[in-house]
């Protein structure tokens, strides 16, 4: 059960990097407290882990889906 409410509650990356923009604003706030700062500081580390996370996934699939060979793999020389 606590896997399956955990994959419910998981945000599109659309959504976490919207979290972060909320939280850089906080920051940004020059009446923010320490305590307030470092807390949005904390939830804003966290959220780019999960971010991370969710764009991994997402290369591996592509990779996956160029070995596959139905997609093309797009190298533009950069890493």
């Amino acid at each position: 059960r606590g896997v399956m409410a955990e994959r419910k509650k998981e945000l599109s990356l659309e959504e976490n990097f919207s979290g972060l923009e909320e939280i850089l604003e906080k920051l940004e706030n020059e009446d923010i407290s320490l305590e307030d700062a470092f807390e949005a500081y904390h939830q804003g580390m966290k959220l780019i882990k999960v971010c991370n996370d969710q764009i991994d996934r997402v290369e591996k699939q592509v990779l996956k889906l160029a070995e596959d060979g139905q997609l093309e793999a797009f190298d533009n020389g950069e890493q």
